[in-house]
């Protein structure tokens, strides 16, 4: 594991296990590594070639339903034996540009069959035709109308949305975080992995400017999570973060701040992961066991949340 410490720029990933660089190699194939240099319209069709890549039959028994909840799409996977009382609510990943309920599906539909979760993805709007908050008001309204306890969880900007909602609405029942933009681009590994690849620093700023009309926004959780000045009200938390991402000290340092504020929270740093190794899941025995694991942690919140 490299040492989160030292503030050199890495800038030979030689050292990522085989099978993640053979994941990297397929994934540019698809996406390029300079997509944010593309326009909007291309960006998406890159995305939408990436995800049918790597995409994956439902588990046997998993039921999906299409509806429309607080006027935003969504998509509610049910698993073949559902814990009753208790919904995961997913925002997916695509640093606020790409992505939607197709990007994610498969990914949904295992996490919710592993965990015996019932699951809603929420298809936000995105950016730059909906600057924010947009992408946080369509989530929040979700997570308003679905009743009873609800866990949330999300991926790179999912994670950003799931963490600002959490902070807007006390008293849900734990929140799953997988490599998330939390802020904090001063934080070690912005430096450190700031040319890493799959997501480099130079991205993380293009994601932050195109996502808002004017300057980023100072002191507003709704955007940057670590902008929080109390964290007392959060709710149990897992994080996950890979170890070449430059993302990775943002949830180092909110688990600390958890920590401090009392709030149940683990951290999970996952080596040799790269940011969006969800996807690695099926060819990365490292991520495979990552997924694993972030299954168990909505299975646990879920339980705790219904006393079972």
């Amino acid at each position: 594991m490299t040492d989160d410490t030292q503030l050199e720029t890495l800038t030979d990933y030689a050292w990522l296990p085989s099978e993640i660089r053979d994941f990297i190699d397929r994934t540019e194939a698809a996406y390029p590594p300079d997509a944010v240099n593309f326009s909007i319209a291309e960006q998406r069709a890159f995305y939408d070639k990436l995800c049918a890549d790597f995409d994956q039959p439902h588990p046997p028994g998993l039921t999906t339903e299409d509806l429309t909840i607080a006027e935003i799409p969504c998509r509610r996977y049910t698993p073949t034996r559902p814990r009753g009382g208790v919904t995961g609510i997913y925002f997916h990943g695509g640093g606020f540009v790409v992505g939607g309920l197709e990007s994610h599906d498969a990914i949904v539909a295992e996490l919710a069959e592993r965990a015996g979760l019932t699951m809603i993805a929420v298809d936000y709007r995105l950016v730059p035709e909906h600057r924010h908050p947009a992408a946080y008001l369509d989530c929040l309204a979700v997570v308003d109308a679905v009743p009873g306890p609800k866990v949330l969880a999300g991926d790179s900007a999912g994670g950003t949305l799931a963490a600002s909602v959490s902070a807007a609405r006390p008293g849900l029942a734990g929140q799953v975080l997988i490599y998330p933009g939390l802020g904090g681009e001063g934080l070690p590994s912005f430096t450190r992995h700031a040319k890493a690849p799959m997501l480099s620093a130079d991205e993380c700023r293009y994601y932050e400017t195109v996502r808002y009309d004017g300057p980023v926004p100072v002191g507003d959780v709704t955007a940057r999570p670590l902008d929080a000045e109390d964290y007392g009200d959060l709710p149990a938390t897992a994080i996950f973060i890979a170890e070449a991402d430059p993302l990775a000290s943002g949830g180092i340092e909110y688990a600390a701040r958890l920590a401090e504020a009392g709030v149940d929270v683990s951290l999970t740093e996952e080596p040799g992961m790269v940011h969006g190794y969800l996807r690695a899941r099926h060819m990365s025995p490292g991520a495979a066991e990552s997924f694993a694991r972030i299954a168990e942690a909505l299975d646990r919140f879920a339980t705790q949340a219904v006393g079972a």
